[in-house]
């Protein structure tokens, strides 16, 4: 057993928790609401993320960032993404040295175009060997309800990755280890873009030929962007990359197909923004991975379209008409 810190208590930090807390760990986890940690040591349940799922004695919630930090060998961050630095910069002081610190976070910083292990390091000062991510096929509620998943835990250092894989190992999560960083980020930030337009497909009223050729398209997109970064071909066809995929743009679970259904049906961003605490992040990293792909000369067309409808320059009916319209070419261009 070791003590786990995990920053964050939205619906995957609480599910991450679980995760830990079945395989072995003392886990505390920090809320930005005092009263929700106080609500979650009381029922040993998260009533505003993941109703009905009874937590653990071995999970108790702080609002104090030291309290959580403390004697922890392992830090998840699970906060969202474009909110990270702001917070990191707050608990930077109170993590352990010798802590290695897990991003649970799927998106690129706006501005700056940093994924979210650059961030860490540079807000820390931790080296490669102290920064993992870990992505994959993950829905909160499922892995809430302890259904089979598995995942990819990915670190620059092979020795800390392997290390992690059988500590996040538990009777219901299996995780893999990888040494591509990269490839595990860039796979988790430009899928939500793609479940993105998968949702709008669907709420137009289009059907599996639209999507299953939005998310094609997409993975090659993803594939073309990553690479010039640096990742391995192979890790975009693993978990993090396609099982990731298949599962965001899949499930009626997923936020971020969740959010462009509603703009499929005609809701503004504004407006579905406004009517919910979830947190979708393709919204805000369709911006800074379209500037990303732009920067490295990346022929991006679907997050270049997507993130014209999130911004009100293009409607959700032309954005598909552009799929089908522009030149033709092989497959491989």
């Amino acid at each position: 057993m070791s003590k786990a810190a995990v920053f964050g208590a939205g619906s995957w930090g609480t599910a991450f928790a679980l995760v830990l807390a079945d395989a072995g760990h003392e886990v505390t986890l920090w809320g930005r609401r005092e009263d929700l940690c106080a609500t979650i040591n009381e029922k040993h349940e998260n009533p505003e993320y993941l109703p009905g799922v009874e937590l653990p004695s071995s999970i108790r919630a702080t609002h104090e960032p030291a309290e959580a930090a403390e004697g922890a060998e392992l830090v998840v961050l699970a906060v969202p993404s474009q909110r990270l630095r702001e917070n990191l910069q707050d608990w930077a002081q109170v993590l352990p040295d010798d802590a290695i610190l897990v991003s649970l976070m799927k998106g690129v910083e706006l501005g700056t175009l940093k994924r979210m292990s650059e961030v860490i390091a540079e807000v820390t000062g931790a080296g490669p060997d102290r920064i993992a991510v870990v992505s994959g096929p993950n829905l909160a509620r499922e892995i809430a309800s302890r259904e089979p998943a598995a995942s990819v835990v990915a670190c620059a250092d092979e020795q800390v990755a392997s290390r992690l894989r059988e500590m996040l190992h538990g009777p219901n999560f299996r995780p893999y280890s990888s040494v591509d960083v990269v490839g595990c980020e860039l796979g988790g930030a430009y899928k939500n873009v793609i479940a993105l337009a998968v949702g709008m497909a669907v709420g137009l009223g289009f059907g599996d030929n639209t999507t299953a050729s939005v998310i094609t398209r997409g993975l090659a997109e993803t594939a073309r962007l990553a690479v010039k970064l640096g990742a391995d071909p192979l890790t975009l066809m693993g978990l993090a990359g396609l099982g990731d995929l298949v599962a965001t743009c899949s499930s009626p679970l997923s936020r971020n197909r969740t959010f462009g259904e509603k703009l499929g049906k005609g809701m503004t961003t504004e407006e579905i923004t406004a009517s919910t605490r979830q947190v979708a992040e393709g919204v805000k990293s369709c911006g800074s991975l379209l500037a990303l792909a732009e920067s490295n000369e990346i022929y991006a067309p679907l997050v270049e379209a997507v993130h014209a409808v999130i911004v009100g320059e293009l409607s959700t009916e032309k954005m598909m008409e552009s799929f089908v319209s522009r030149e033709t070419k092989h497959e491989r261009d």
